[in-house]
């Protein structure tokens, strides 16, 4: 029998995991165990990522992973090396990650950078892996609008091939009923069409009857306006904040794969679908 262990169970890609593999009776590692699924015959065990005891101890005995990657920090290079460790020494064979698109050292989005730290800490380990190099989520680019129903940015005209959080799941459930007929593939994950910032207002808009328009900014204007907004966030999360934008503007996000359809056999859903559940 092949142990899975599920983390992010309390947040949406992992409870969305943890329910379609629930006949596996997956392990859960979340931090609040009270707001953990209550599946019939999951294990559920508390460990964060910064802890790398309880987390060696929650994955005992454990041969597959799901990983979804840490809450936005300063400090989430750090927590996810360590998380990791405690993979390799727990013993686990194969771990799955939720990585992002263009995952590399000098990604424009800076969070992606995260994800490229955390992929190599996972070769470095020499454990089986797969990669989920996930898009923006169709699911969240509409409630970039401000009170007003603007999506304010510097994304110019670029494209942007988000995925809906669902394909995702999906995609991360099928991995992992069968881990050996995907090990070292990296795949990533999109929409069926990269659309503009202002098409996603657009129909984004029409689905939830609510008019929304995307406002083109500079640099310097987006990090005026969060400042304005929120004028004790740190610069690492301006920083995020607005390389979501600058991302989209230089084409870094914009290529659409297959890859949901050949993982899942079916086509991945489009902004109007996600929106409309």
């Amino acid at each position: 029998m092949t142990t899975l262990a599920v983390t992010g169970a309390t947040g949406n890609i992992g409870g969305r995991v943890a329910h379609l593999l629930a006949d596996l009776q997956p392990r859960l590692v979340v931090r609040d165990v009270t707001r953990a699924p209550r599946l019939e015959g999951a294990e559920v065990v508390a460990a964060s990522y910064d802890d790398l005891d309880a987390s060696i101890a929650a994955l005992r005995g454990v041969d597959v992973l799901f990983m979804v990657s840490g809450a936005e920090s300063r400090t989430r290079r750090e927590e996810h090396r360590t998380f990791i460790r405690a993979a390799a020494e727990a013993g686990v064979d194969h771990l799955v990650y939720t990585s992002f698109a263009g995952a590399s050292p000098d990604a424009a989005f800076t969070l992606g950078r995260d994800h490229f730290d955390a992929e190599q800490a996972i070769r470095e380990t020499g454990m089986a892996h797969t990669f989920l190099r996930d898009n923006f989520y169709l699911d969240l680019l509409p409630f970039l609008a401000d009170e007003s129903g603007a999506i304010r940015g510097p994304a110019g005209d670029g494209r942007v091939a988000a995925v809906g959080r669902a394909d995702v799941a999906e995609v991360a459930a099928t991995v992992l009923r069968s881990p050996a007929d995907h090990a070292g593939a990296t795949y990533d994950l999109t929409g069926p069409e990269a659309l503009t910032a202002a098409e996603v207002a657009e129909r984004a808009g029409a689905v939830l009857g609510r008019p929304l328009r995307f406002v083109d900014e500079t640099v310097d204007e987006a990090y005026a306006s969060r400042r304005a907004a929120y004028p004790d966030a740190a610069d690492w999360l301006l920083d995020a904040w607005v390389s979501t934008y600058t991302a989209i503007r230089d084409g870094e996000v914009a290529a659409v794969t297959d890859d949901v359809r050949r993982v899942t056999g079916r086509a991945p859903r489009t902004l109007e679908d996600v929106l409309r559940g």
